[in-house]
């Protein structure tokens, strides 16, 4: 009997530190697990082609943005983007810089819903006021597999400061981001706008096409955009077309593939138009 008891007792002990070793690790990685902030800064520099009226003129653009992801608790997050756009063309300098706040919920294996507010402010060869827009507007991502679908819908106001005149600007886009790899994303983007100026409406369709890969073990991304814009006025037979194309290396922090920022990170973004100003023809 003795024996069967001591038996026992050394069994119920193993089996204890046994448990206490494999419940460790996975108590230590959950830890590692958790919601932390992450973010990337990038650059790029390419250049324009515009159409219109059967003329034409060509220009180069640069600039670069910085996004940061904090999340608040397991689901909850706040992303803060800051930006600068310039185009160079025809002797003329023209410039947009600004900002954007992200709040939203997210569950990484199902989507992210919130909304967005924005402002962009404008400089430049020429710029008499101080003009500067604002945009505001619902935002949302689902997941699937390695497919994102991300759309999100706003409104906005140009303005210049000091004035109660503002031009009044509606739109909505839609983002298609495949992850051929964990480190190899291809983006399909789809966007509509139409601006207000007194009786006439400016109305732009926005298509583009984006390639990223990023460097396996670094926190460095290398990628290329095609962005195409066609405006016109509803009342007139007037219409341009505008062909962006750029490069661009990006540095992350606080993710480790594309794909994990991409569902734990910093995922939201803003449209940014062509010709830096929302195209009023």
């Amino acid at each position: 009997m003795y024996r069967l008891l001591l038996g026992a007792a050394l069994a119920a002990t193993a089996t204890s530190a046994f448990a206490a070793d494999t419940v460790a690790p996975i108590v230590m990685d959950q830890e590692l697990a958790q919601p932390h902030v992450s973010g990337y800064v990038e650059a790029y520099l390419g250049g324009l082609y515009v159409t219109a009226a059967g003329e034409h003129a060509d220009g180069t653009t640069a600039g670069g943005t910085g996004r940061v992801n904090f999340p608040i608790d397991s689901r909850w997050n706040v992303q803060t983007d800051a930006l600068v756009d310039s185009l160079w063309a025809e002797g003329t300098n023209i410039y947009g810089y600004g900002g954007a706040v992200h709040g939203y919920w997210r569950d990484p294996s199902a989507f992210a819903l919130g909304a967005f507010a924005s402002v962009t402010g404008y400089g430049g060869d020429g710029f008499d006021d101080d003009l500067y827009s604002f945009s505001v507007g619902p935002e949302g991502q689902v997941y699937m597999g390695n497919v994102t679908v991300y759309g999100q819908v706003y409104y906005g106001q140009l303005r210049a400061s000091g004035s109660s005149e503002h031009i009044d600007t509606w739109g909505g886009r839609g983002v298609v981001r495949y992850f051929a790899q964990d480190n190899l994303r291809f983006d399909g983007e789809l966007g509509y706008s139409t601006t207000s100026v007194g009786p006439f409406d400016t109305n732009t369709f926005t298509g583009a096409l984006q390639a990223a890969y990023r460097f396996s073990g670094t926190a460095f991304s290398v990628f290329g955009r095609y962005q195409f814009e066609r405006a016109s006025i509803s009342a007139f037979d007037v219409t341009e077309n505008i062909h962006k194309y750029v490069i661009g290396v990006r540095a992350s922090f606080g993710s480790d593939t594309l794909l994990d920022e991409d569902r734990n990170g910093a995922t939201m973004d803003t449209g940014r138009p062509n010709l830096i100003l929302p195209s009023l023809l």
